[in-house]
């Protein structure tokens, strides 16, 4: 085997153009209603855990607090989220969902699991199980890392 050859069957290879291609796939989907996929992981996270800080939307969505503060203006002007200061620390900015992204995520949960019905297809039970327990054993075993540090 080739260079070229392993690189395109390493795992991290593998595994990112996969996650890109979902992520590709459901942006042209979703695109009529005028998200980002980033956006919509946001929004997702907000309808999981409730409000939350700017400062912890960046760790779930590993970015940059500016970046998050960015993509949170954006998303405020449209409408999606509201900011409001923290009652017990001003300087902290809490961030909300609106009426109108509760409204959206139903539709954003068909749009997402027709694609992963559609990115699994030809896959049998015990093969998708297969997966799914390889990918949590895969996150356990790098979670596990990250407390060893």
């Amino acid at each position: 085997m080739n260079c070229s050859e392993i690189q395109k069957e390493s795992l991290g290879f593998l595994m990112h153009d996969a996650t890109r291609l979902i992520r590709r796939e459901f942006e042209r989907l979703a695109a009529d209603h005028g998200l980002t996929s980033a956006q919509w992981r946001l929004l997702v996270h907000l309808l999981r855990n409730g409000p939350l800080p700017q400062a912890r939307l960046a760790e779930l969505l590993e970015i940059e607090p500016i970046s998050v503060s960015r993509m949170v203006d954006r998303m405020e002007d449209a409408g999606w989220v509201t900011r409001s200061p923290d009652p017990n620390d001003r300087r902290i900015r809490i961030v909300e969902l609106t009426e109108k992204a509760q409204e959206i995520l139903p539709q954003a949960r068909i749009i997402a699991d027709d694609l992963y019905a559609r990115t699994l297809s030809g896959f049998s039970q015990s093969e998708t199980e297969a997966l799914f327990s390889s990918l949590r054993r895969l996150i356990a075993n790098l979670s596990e890392n990250d407390h060893v540090r």
